[in-house]
């Protein structure tokens, strides 16, 4: 963990030598409206670094446009009320493309600024649909997948590759992202076959999971249960796996991403049979040779490598918004969003990607297989959901 913070408080530092006070007239502003500090920046640190390696590589090859990109950057703190005040800071320094947190939650204060702008957003990797269209307004888009998208390929491939057939669902209420998880979960796992036969909710910032255990174990004396879904995102997440297998509970636990990773697993000493979906590895095991190139470049350039996942759909992303923006001649907001929103299955090192005028998230993207614990990662499988997460489980509408 502290080369991770170490590593964000080095890129706030760097951001921070060029003022925009200093920029030439014909430069692209990108303003990062980010967590340097507080939970949000272990999500947003290596995103963020990232998105500069992508602008450096950029500026090597001349730039877009024949301009060279500079970026801005302020510090959302982790905090909904400073992050609007961030977002405001990188509209008002001249921002073409505004940066916003890893997550719904918390990163939308600061997109909304940028779209009552007319300014183009992206999160980071928000896996809530309403990081776009339905939450923000048409200029707003997120790198990741749906959440929905994680919970259903658990729920696809335990069954199938793993014959759990049946699961109980712990909820993180904390988050819209964490809810999302779950919805998907809930959608897909009766579809191939399974049974949810429990399910209970906790707070992130609960410090006992007793009931919810004393609860389980209930469940489990009438029903054996073959996998738990923990829907939950950090720091929650780990105390919970934490309080989970400190009561001897020893099954399958799926997660979601936001449970990749090596920089929390001290908190679960000798975890095993914890597995998570993930749109890339950064255990240098990542079956497409150009991502562990990206991996190599990034830990040439930071001195090592990801964290996690998080770092790689940002990359991908900004791919697709340096050809929309050459295609369209212009940054300018509406023409950049009407090139990408005509993007079907178009190419990416993560895979293809799609964008409508509805939707501005994966919603049937290939996600890897990681098992992760002990201090490892290692990617085991990959797996495709056999059909687009419907917009009624995208946007959790009661249907009945």
């Amino acid at each position: 963990m502290h080369r991770k913070w170490a590593g964000i408080a080095a890129i706030a530092a760097m951001l921070a030598l060029n003022p925009v006070q200093g920029r030439a007239a014909d430069d692209i502003v990108m303003g990062f409206a980010v967590a340097t500090s507080g939970d949000m920046a272990a999500y947003d640190g290596d995103s963020t670094k990232m998105a500069q390696l992508w602008i450096d590589q950029t500026n090597a090859k001349g730039g877009l446009l024949g301009k060279q990109l500079k970026a801005v950057m302020a510090d959302t703190k982790s905090d909904r009320v400073e992050g609007a005040k961030a977002g405001q800071r990188v509209v008002h320094d001249g921002a073409a493309l505004v940066f916003a947190t890893c997550d719904y939650d918390f990163g939308a204060p600061a997109a909304l600024q940028a779209q009552q702008a007319k300014i183009m957003s992206v999160f980071l990797c928000a896996g809530d649909p309403k990081a776009g269209v339905m939450g923000v307004g048409p200029f707003s888009f997120t790198s990741s997948n749906a959440a929905q998208v994680e919970g259903a390929t658990m729920a696809q491939w335990g069954m199938k590759k793993k014959q759990f057939k049946t699961a109980y669902v712990i909820l993180d209420e904390s988050l819209e992202y964490n809810k999302s998880a779950c919805a998907g979960f809930d959608w897909a796992y009766p579809k191939v076959g399974g049974t949810i036969v429990g399910r209970d909710t906790f707070k992130g910032a609960d410090t006992s999971l007793a009931s919810q255990i004393t609860r389980f174990r209930g469940v489990n004396a009438q029903t054996k249960v073959d996998v738990i879904m923990l829907c939950s995102s950090m720091p929650g997440a780990g105390s919970a796996l934490r309080q989970i297998r400190g009561a001897g509970i020893d099954i399958p636990v799926f997660g979601s991403q936001s449970m990749d990773g090596l920089y929390w697993q001290t908190a679960v000493p000798n975890l095993k049979d914890f597995y998570v979906p993930i749109q890339a590895s950064s255990y240098g095991d990542d079956p497409r040779p150009e991502v562990n190139a990206l991996t190599k470049a990034y830990a040439e350039k930071y001195g090592s490598a990801p964290a996690s996942q998080y770092a790689y759909p940002i990359y991908a992303w900004l791919d697709l918004w340096g050809k929309a923006v050459t295609k369209a001649g212009t940054t300018d907001a509406a023409a950049v969003t009407k090139v990408m929103e005509s993007y079907k299955d178009e190419p990416t090192l993560l895979g293809p990607r799609t964008f409508t005028n509805k939707l501005h998230i994966q919603d049937q993207p290939l996600e890897l297989i990681a098992m992760v614990g002990s201090g490892k990662g290692q990617v085991i499988d990959q797996w495709r959901i056999d059909e687009p997460v419907p917009p009624a489980v995208l946007y959790r509408l009661k249907t009945n």
